[in-house]
């Protein structure tokens, strides 16, 4: 009889149930730059994520206290370089709660038109790489199409086509260059005739509506848990919006022009929709904005400041309805030249934080599709 070799091949225990541990970045295509995900999986379906950042970190809010509160503003203006106006705004904003100003209101009209400009911007580059992300290139091309036109508009009156280091403690740098609000004008009615093409291209589109619908859903328990704000809360049907609930700069006279659009299925679409929704809505601000500023009589844009600007002693909050959702400032004063404290509360920081729980349970394919309807700029976060 022939002799027979028996072999025995150890697997390990439960081989079928270990989960395997993936990560996603620093440097990948799918987190928008230098964010890393800690995935743990198991077969195809994530079981835990865990966001982890600081790979970009600036260091900006203790550089806030070696500057003085014009130096400011230029650290403030990059954390989230999509949203450059708003950043100056909220920084402005709390310098001029900390002195008692009262600003020009040419200064208040034309800021909120500028912001709800930005507004726009930041969105249009949202509009188009998400979808780009989920395999739809053409989308992409309209967005910076559009960018451009009212890039051409923000780069004519600040002189800056991202960084636009445009606004001052008590106002504005400079009056808006001659026939500025015509040109304005032009190019929010240019953009608003073409705005259907999202509306048609991307929303019609049933493969994006099959990779976004019921994926993602973000609960309004987990919205309040982690504060999450902007169109990603109100895709969750949190209805709260802080220009219409605390309203600041001329807001408070916007009330009925301003919608807060929300939506109660909190998946990726809905998150998309608020988005498309807010952008159709901040042109109507705006040209309601540019309206005003044509009944204004002339009038100063800025407040005359000391060489050497102070803040008395104390402490302030400030908070705006950034594009991404609310940015709040800390400002505390020792009466210096210098702050002696901010602290920057940033939209991105709070947002992607939900990803812990909004990952486990669903597929790898579907990461790409919630990592990006959270609409952050890691810059935001890591700041």
């Amino acid at each position: 009889m022939t002799p027979t070799t028996e072999t025995t091949v150890g697997i390990g225990g439960a081989a079928e149930s270990t989960d395997m541990v993936l990560n996603i970045g620093p440097q990948h295509p799918s987190t928008h730059g230098v964010l890393r995900l800690r995935l743990t999986l198991d077969g195809e379906r994530i079981t835990s994520a865990e966001p982890v950042i600081g790979y970009m970190h600036r260091g900006a809010e203790k550089l806030f206290e070696a500057r003085d509160y014009r130096q400011i503003i230029m650290l403030a203006n990059r954390h989230d370089w999509l949203s450059a106006f708003s950043n100056e705004l909220g920084v402005v904003l709390a310098v001029e709660r900390m002195l008692g100003m009262e600003v020009p209101p040419r200064a208040v009209w034309t800021r909120t038109l500028l912001a709800e400009l930005n507004r726009v911007l930041n969105h249009l580059m949202f509009l188009g790489s998400y979808p780009l992300e989920l395999g739809g290139i053409t989308p992409i091309f309209y967005a910076f199409t559009e960018r451009e036109e009212l890039q051409h508009v923000m780069e004519e009156v600040s002189g800056g086509r991202m960084h636009y280091m445009f606004n001052r403690v008590g106002g504005l740098k400079e009056d808006l260059p001659a026939g500025w609000t015509t040109r304005a004008r032009a190019s929010v009615a240019a953009l608003r005739s073409r705005m259907d093409r999202f509306d048609d291209l991307v929303l019609g589109n049933e493969i994006f509506r099959g990779r976004t619908r019921g994926v993602g859903v973000l609960a309004p328990e987990t919205v309040h848990a982690y504060g999450v704000s902007g169109p990603i809360a109100r895709g969750s049907g949190v209805d709260f919006d802080l220009r219409r609930d605390e309203p600041y700069l001329a807001y408070g006279e916007l009330q009925n022009i301003l919608q807060v659009v929300t939506r109660q299925e909190g998946d990726c679409l809905a998150r998309f929709e608020c988005l498309l929704a807010q952008t159709h809505n901040s042109l109507d601000l705006a040209d309601a904005c540019l309206d005003r500023l044509a009944e204004l009589p002339p009038g100063p844009i800025n407040q005359r400041l000391p060489k050497v600007l102070k803040a008395p002693e104390g402490h302030t909050y400030a908070w705006t309805e950034n594009p991404l959702g609310i940015n709040g400032y800390y400002l505390v004063s020792k009466g210096e030249k210098t702050p002696y404290r901010m602290k920057l509360r940033s939209a991105s920081f709070n947002n992607i934080q939900a990803l812990v729980e909004l990952l486990p349970g669903t597929l790898v394919a579907d990461m790409v599709a919630i990592l990006g309807s959270l609409f952050f700029v890691v810059g935001d976060i890591d700041k």
